[in-house]
């Protein structure tokens, strides 16, 4: 199964780089290639981007006369042929040969290796360009970020134009970006490759947008066996009760808010003189139909259940849902195959029962 990205924090920095062209609405929505600015994001980073270089450290370029731009400098680097393709087949071409600035995560050949053979031939089928548009822009920032900057964001959550979220961390001193468990996903091979209009990071593995890895790992496992193999005992044993497997394995989609076995314990004393009816309801209220990444689900005031007598209230500056139920945020965007699971420390009981 493709491992998709999990956020390990969500704070105030994401508008840092927030991209003009960040995906909104329809998370099916493809992106407008033609949409790029990035000229506030590139005034809120630090005055080292200015030098564009950051010498002593392994896998840094010092910065050159830049007189190519970031794809013709891709192209001309001849270990980029695989995504030089796809963002023809994206018609993204001429988005990224534009005025910019960009930062560019740049996956090598080797890296697309490492997917499925079936990924591949999806990300080039004419049918899936909207999609293909959502990956290729999660690898795009609408701001110069050397690496220097880079660096500096260790622990931070950073939107690219996707308009998904990504976290990075330092692993011995190299940017690394990583998933809710804090599993490494992609390491910053060679970075500070400059071109004209922006930055190229190279790194050795493709990202895959969370909402996006649905569509792409058809064959993965649904949302129960997700949650089954993490441990989610407490919430598999109620699901198996409530009869609510059967839905949770059909073909969805499906957002699911899973409260940890913690967090049943804790929960012990509300849900105890709830009827099984009214437990299935309490089940109901932490599903939502259709996929809400993390991004969108922080952007919102509240979100529909599958308990229709009420939405799920969001605080997002709190990372609340309910005004009871706070979000994990280490542990948010699991994708399955039919929808995506976001992690709770606590359980959401809602009124109305």
């Amino acid at each position: 199964m493709i491992r998709s990205l999990r956020l390990v924090a969500i704070t105030g920095f994401a508008s840092l780089l927030l991209g003009a062209a960040a995906c909104s609405g329809d998370d099916d929505a493809a992106i407008d290639p033609s949409s790029s600015s990035g000229s506030a994001a590139d005034a809120a980073v630090s005055s080292s981007s200015s030098s564009g270089s950051t010498s002593g450290s392994s896998g840094t370029r010092d910065a050159a006369p830049e007189e190519k731009d970031i794809v013709d400098t891709a192209v001309g680097a001849g270990s980029f042929t695989i995504l030089a393709d796809l963002l023809a087949r994206a018609d993204l071409v001429t988005t990224l040969k534009g005025e910019g600035p960009f930062t560019v995560l740049a996956p090598t050949d080797a890296a697309f290796a490492k997917l499925p053979a079936a990924v591949v031939t999806a990300l080039q089928d004419p049918a899936n360009k909207a999609l293909l548009q959502r990956v290729l822009t999660y690898h795009v920032f609408g701001a110069r970020i050397p690496a220097a900057d880079v660096v500096a964001l260790d622990g931070k959550t950073v939107s690219p134009l996707e308009g998904e979220n990504l976290s990075i961390k330092l692993a011995g001193g190299a940017p690394t970006l990583v998933d809710g468990s804090g599993a490494l996903l992609a390491t910053v091979t060679s970075a500070d490759v400059m071109a004209t209009n922006g930055i190229i990071h190279v790194i050795d593995t493709v990202l895959v947008p969370p909402t996006a890895a649905v569509a792409l790992d058809p064959e993965g496992k649904d949302i129960v066996d997700t949650a089954v193999a993490a441990g989610f005992s407490t919430l598999a044993d109620l699901l198996t009760d409530a009869d609510l497997v059967a839905t949770l394995q059909g073909p969805g989609p499906f957002t699911v808010f899973a409260p940890t076995n913690q967090a049943f314990t804790d929960a012990n004393a509300a849900l105890a003189g709830l009827t099984p009816a009214q437990v299935k309801n309490a089940l109901l209220f932490h599903v939502s139909s259709g996929i809400t990444g993390s991004a969108k689900v922080l952007a919102s005031s509240s979100i529909p259940s599958l308990f229709s007598a009420a939405p799920i209230a969001v605080n997002a500056s709190q990372a609340q849902l309910n005004g009871q139920a706070d979000i994990d945020t280490t542990m948010i965007d699991i994708a399955c195959k039919n929808g995506i699971i976001h992690v709770l420390k606590d359980v959401m009981v809602p009124a109305g029962l």
